[in-house]
């Protein structure tokens, strides 16, 4: 008995461990990626696992994947793709939490059901950050129906996920008809349509909205600086008519500034703002027809109108994007060793010297609503600059000033707009080279991460920093833990304890026991790993019992695929741990009753698909 109990000891050992870490998990003292890292010390230390073994999670393929996607998502960012997707996806949404998770759902299920689920998280991440900062929302109530739709929408089809492929290539293995393309599509379109509906009322409940959250961000918006320096409706839209006395002549000519108190800080020219996409330089000439961006007093722009022939008229929305993604405003101080304390706006050159115009001070707290252009700066003086993002970012290495607020807009800023086709095509082909099976998708996704750098949509030094090491370390580290418990034999014991305890049960029973099995061990387990070692065991009970195998194979591949319970389940979990600011109960508040709900539908429908 004592010896047989010794050479059970890796068995009760590994048990210990997952308990403990899931114990870990939910105590929530200990960060996930530190507990992932104590896992696989105390396996290896052990002698569990090989040395190799142990860190072999880091140099996994899931992993490779995972790193190179956030790469691919940063250029993305960078390029202005994915605020550009959050921006139609808030334009058509608004700023209804339910209908924004109405629209992003599907389209990230839809896209999971033809590539790798992980992937079409790592692409939607920014996007969902650029939704949330646009819109206002909280990141935690989108980022979980994010992950939780692109797992569902690994139901969708044969080549969704790996345990679909898994479980059909058994079934057929075992003498079988095997698994059409859709033949997964009704139980995972149910199951997506249920998720929508309860996805966004559990989020509400269990996420509340008043909780802090939200990543910390310390940007005011760009609205907040407007009633700072009280410069809020003095935007106004002037276009220049063919007889107007500005034609043909420079900014600095017109002297608006000195003559009417209107600072002009951009162009629209045909359409579209000057060459440099950049507010409007000393040397710019005014032509027929331009659209003149100003800051003024509504007397001022009358008078200028009358005097210089300009017709004032309303913003339309696209300009207003437009300007909005061109243009922001930015407050620097002046330093007692800054140069331009004594100097007047004027004599200070800021549209020379720094490509930006000063709409706004600030004295004493107090924002000065006389003609500042013509008042002396002091030190501790602060300035509201207007301009081209792009100079406002430079601000930083300027020593006259120093920088006390940037918006928050400036973070849906693409850095390098002009290479959004070539990030689109990289994309484009990344999926295209999944979905077909060309190449494997970690070789597809590293070629695609590579290309964002080579072709300039991202700076290497920007491409290691958005590799999320957090999460990383999460899913390598837990790779082990799935290792030892195959190698122990766990598994097997598990998987032998149920069969022994279903006897003469009925075919609904023994679809949900092998249902809640493969749930249960997906929680822990790769999914994929799971389907593996559980579809030969039901394939063999459904003959024994004289069970349909089909159904029964369908509830283990639906089953494998709600990893919904806790952060380490799947990937897709553990990638929006870290934006989501999650804890691991919020896992388990959110996604039990969604497995729950997800095992009512595929047990339904697959005694009526597949009669048991």
């Amino acid at each position: 008995m004592k010896d047989q109990l010794l050479s059970q000891w890796p068995l009760w050992f590994v048990s210990g461990v997952l308990i403990i870490a899931i114990i870990l998990f939910i105590w929530d003292r200990i960060r996930m990626d530190v507990v992932a890292l104590l896992v696989v010390l105390s396996l290896a230390l052990t002698g569990i696992v090989t040395p190799d073994e142990a860190i072999a999670g880091f140099g996994a393929s899931i992993v490779v994947t995972i790193a190179a996607l956030f790469v691919v998502g940063e250029g993305l960012y960078r390029s202005g793709v994915a605020a550009a997707v959050g921006s139609w996806i808030v334009r058509i949404g608004g700023v209804n939490e339910t209908r924004l998770l109405w629209l992003l759902m599907p389209a990230v299920g839809m896209l999971s059901a033809f590539m790798s689920s992980t992937g079409a998280v790592a692409l939607f991440i920014p996007v969902v950050l650029s939704i949330a900062r646009k819109s206002g929302m909280s990141v935690p109530r989108l980022m979980m129906p994010l992950a939780f739709s692109a797992l569902i929408g690994g139901m969708l089809t044969l080549i969704g996920t790996p345990p679909n492929i898994v479980a059909s290539g058994i079934l057929e293995k075992s003498g079988h008809t095997p698994f059409g393309f859709f033949d997964f599509t009704p139980i995972g379109l149910v199951i997506l349509l249920v998720g929508m509906v309860y996805l966004p009322f559990a989020v509400r409940v269990f996420i509340p909205a008043g909780e802090t959250r939200d990543p910390e961000n310390t940007h005011p918006p760009l609205s907040d600086f407007s009633e700072k320096y009280a410069v809020g409706g003095l935007l106004h839209r002037l276009q220049v008519s063919r007889e107007s006395s500005l034609v043909g002549r420079t900014v600095v000519e017109t002297e608006l500034r000195t003559r009417y108190d209107v600072t002009v800080f951009g162009i629209l020219r045909r359409g579209q703002i000057l060459n440099s996409l950049m507010p409007v330089l000393s040397e710019t000439t005014f032509h027929p027809h331009d659209v003149l961006l100003v800051y003024g007093e509504s007397g001022a722009i009358a008078t200028l109108c009358g005097e210089a022939g300009l017709i004032s008229s309303e913003f339309t929305d696209a300009e207003l994007r437009r300007m909005r993604n061109e243009f922001g405003l930015a407050e620097v101080m002046l330093r007692p060793s800054s140069r331009l304390i004594g100097q007047t706006i004027k004599e200070g050159r800021f549209r020379e010297r720094f490509n930006l115009s000063v709409v706004g001070v600030r004295r004493a707290g107090q924002p000065l609503h006389a003609a500042f252009n013509t008042e002396p700066l002091a030190y501790g003086d602060t300035l509201l600059l207007a301009g081209g993002w792009r100079y406002l970012e430079q601000l930083e290495r300027y020593r006259d000033f120093v920088v006390l607020e940037t918006p928050a807009e400036m973070t849906d800023v693409p850095s390098r707009p002009e290479t959004a086709p070539r990030a689109l095509l990289i994309l484009a082909a990344m999926v295209l080279a999944m979905v077909s099976g060309v190449v494997n998708g970690a070789l597809a996704t590293l070629t695609a991460a590579v290309l964002m750098i080579l072709t300039g949509c991202v700076r290497l030094e920007e491409a290691y920093h958005s590799l999320n090491a957090r999460s990383l370390v999460l899913i390598a580290g837990m790779l082990p833990l799935a290792t030892a418990m195959q190698k122990t034999g766990a598994v097997d014991l598990i998987c032998s304890t149920l069969v022994g305890w279903l006897g003469d049960s009925s075919p609904l029973v023994l679809s949900a026991s092998f249902f809640v099995l493969t749930s249960l061990l997906s929680q822990v387990m790769s999914n994929t790993a799971t389907t593996v070692l559980v579809a030969p065991i039901a394939i063999a009970t459904a003959v024994t019992l004289g069970v349909n195998p089909a159904g029964l194979m369908m509830s283990v591949a639906i089953a494998a695929s709600t990893a919904f319970a806790t952060p380490i389940a799947s990937p897709v979990n553990t990638l929006v741990v870290a934006p989501g600011n999650y804890r691991f109960m919020d896992f388990v508040k959110v996604g039990l009753p969604l497995q729950l709900l997800a095992m009512a539908v595929t047990l339904s429908l697959v005694y009526w698909l597949f009669p048991l």
